[in-house]
Parts: structure tokens; C-alpha cells; sequence
């Protein structure tokens, strides 16, 4: 089935990667007034150091030979909606890497949406059946047919988060611990769920995007 909101393009127009750090750079340089909510005044903060996270990983990333290969190895258009929002750690910390693992093939389209100004499609796919957790990437083939998802952490970096909530450990704290586990990782576990994910040969539709002619030269 192919979502309304695919034939509406309303995928297609959302921001590019380059437009989202434009947008992030300003909402991230933006200073603090004092009409702003408490509230307001976090997401704010949070948004400028969650800048600073995304900028270093693309400063220092390179993605790893064998996720290279399998990515030049995609012979169709595909497009790869990542739901996010600026103020969102995760976001800040995953999406850096999406991009640039976009940026290997020309046949990829990476396109953001802005999950609270678009709710009815963050609904469609949420975590666990409940959760509006990002960032969500969610791939399609150029005709709006569904190939996969990804999200919205790492499966280790969630289950140590769910080991610290049990534990009865604050909010304040197991997010400082996540922030730990991401600078240590490097995007290691992301590129390996995605090696995982696009050489998997239960996707026939996904399979049947990639040409393996060059890895067999």
C-alpha cells in the first residue's frame, strides 16, 4: 500500500539535509529572550548543543568499506524520510550519519520532515506501536512501496536505556550515560544495523533494487 501522504509528495518537499542545518544553525544561534517559557528555554538549549554533536560527526565521519559497497551497489532511486526535530538528542546524534551514508549514492533521496508540524504520518510509524520516537527513517522505492525502517536508536543504546530506566535511574542521568555510549560508538552500531538491514535477503523488495554486478568485478 502507498501511503496518501507519498502521492501527495509531501515526503518529496521536505527539507534537505543541507536546508535542515541551515534551519538548525539559526534555531542553534538564536539567543535567549525572556518571554521564553521554561520550557522553551531547554528545547533551546538543547538545540544548540545537539548543533554542535551533529556538526563534530560530520567533521569526522567516514563510513566503513563494507556499508560503502553495499550502498554503491543500489541501482534505483530510492528515498530515505528520516521524522525528526532539532531539539531531539537522538536526532542529533543519528541523522549526521544518515546523511552521509545518503551522500554515497546519487540514487538516494534524503528528505526530513519535522515530526510536530506532521503528526499523521509520525503516526503511522511509531516505536513499539506507541511511542512518536525519533529520528524515524523510513525508506521507500521511487514508487511509494515501503523497504524498510530504522529507529529510533540504536537497538544497544536502547537497551541501556531501558536497563537504566529500570533500575530507577533519573532522566537527567540516563540521557548523560546515552550521550556517553554515542561518543564512544562512533556510529559503529548504526552502520552495522544498516549493513544488516540492506543486505538482508528477506526484502524482496529491496533486493530487487540493488545491481552486485560491481562487487563481483
Amino acid at each position: 500500500m502507498v501511503h496518501q501522504f507519498f502521492i501527495d509528495k509531501r515526503v518529496h518537499e521536505g527539507l534537505t539535509f543541507e536546508q535542515y542545518m541551515g534551519k538548525f544553525k539559526a534555531e542553534a544561534e538564536k539567543e535567549e529572550t525572556a518571554d521564553l517559557s521554561d520550557e522553551e528555554k531547554e528545547d533551546r538549549k538543547m538545540t544548540y548543543l545537539n548543533y554542535q554533536r551533529s556538526t563534530r560527526i560530520l567533521r569526522t565521519y567516514n563510513a566503513d568499506n563494507e556499508l560503502v559497497n553495499l550502498i554503491t551497489n543500489i541501482s534505483s532511486p530510492m528515498i530515505w524520510m528520516v521524522i525528526s526535530e532539532m531539539w531531539c538528542g537522538d536526532s542529533a546524534q543519528n541523522l549526521p550519519y544518515l546523511a552521509k551514508m545518503a551522500e554515497i549514492n546519487p540514487l538516494i533521496q534524503l528528505r526530513i520532515i519535522m515530526r510536530d508540524s506532521n503528526p499523521d504520518i509520525m503516526d503511522l510509524f511509531l516505536t513499539n506501536g506507541d511511542s512518536r520516537s525519533i529520528p524515524k527513517l523510513v525508506a521507500f522505492d521511487e514508487y511509494g512501496n515501503e523497504l524498510f525502517q530504522w529507529g529510533a536508536r540504536p537497538k544497544e543504546a536502547q537497551e541501556l536505556v531501558s536497563k537504566l530506566k529500570i533500575e530507577g535511574m533519573e532522566k537527567k542521568n540516563y540521557l548523560q550515560q546515552l550521550h556517553l555510549w554515542y561518543g564512544r560508538d562512533r556510529g559503529k552500531t548504526l552502520e552495522k544495523e544498516f549493513s544488516d538491514i540492506l543486505s538482508s535477503s528477506d526484502n524482496t523488495l529491496l533486493s530487487a533494487i540493488f545491481d552486485y554486478s560491481q562487487s563481483r568485478q
